[in-house]
């Protein structure tokens, strides 16, 4: 059971409880927001351990005890448990990554069979439900949905917001992008923090810069 599942869990219950007692907590009596913030500052410590904490879920943790503070119990959980789960999806991409990097010193990769694995040129045409990730994940594509800044890179002329790409666009898949380039292009989808759609992130232009 992950660490949100569980603070879900918790949270549920101690909610439920707290119609009966006025305000729930747990055995060490912790509220269930105070427990909520603790799990989401021990969940993104081990992210920063791994060297994958996203930009923005400290913020929210600083928020969410901002509102605890308060007396905004329900906002604090909301954003504790928010926190929570950025620093396991930040987590998860680290430990993916990190076995994508074994796999490929594995299989005796080095940049010039990477380049060449990666020679020539393509297109793909965008269909409804479509985003950089999922395309950049196809078998087709790159197969790794970690090098979708590749494809924003190479058609920054069509995407201004790479959380937001439309049905019927066409985009040039770069084939030939060199090992150096590819790791670039996972750091950045690796380290590039919380995103909204419609908005351009400065760490996108930061990329872009490169």
């Amino acid at each position: 059971m992950t660490l949100r599942t569980t603070a879900r869990l918790f949270a549920a219950v101690a909610l439920s409880l707290g119609l009966l007692a006025g305000c729930a907590t747990t055995g060490d009596g912790k509220s269930a927001a105070e427990q909520a913030i603790a799990d989401a500052k021990a969940a993104n410590a081990e992210a920063a351990a791994l060297g994958n904490e996203w930009r923005d879920t400290g913020k929210i943790i600083k928020d969410a005890e901002k509102a605890l503070e308060e007396g905004k119990d329900e906002e604090a959980l909301k954003l504790a448990n928010e926190a929570l789960a950025q620093a396991e999806d930040a987590q998860a991409q680290a430990k993916l990554e990190n076995q994508k990097f074994l796999d490929r010193i594995s299989a005796g990769l080095d940049d010039s069979s990477a380049a060449a694995a990666g020679a020539g040129s393509d297109n793909y045409t965008v269909v409804r439900g479509d985003n950089l990730w999922n395309i950049s994940g196809k078998s087709s594509i790159y197969g790794d949905p970690y090098q979708w800044p590749l494809i924003y890179k190479a058609n920054r002329d069509q995407i201004k917001d790479p959380d937001l790409i439309f049905p019927g666009q066409t985009f040039g898949i770069d084939r030939g992008a060199s090992a150096a380039e590819i790791d670039a292009a996972i750091n950045h989808a690796r380290t590039r923090g919380a995103w909204s759609v419609g908005d351009v992130e400065q760490s996108d232009l930061d990329y872009l810069a490169k």
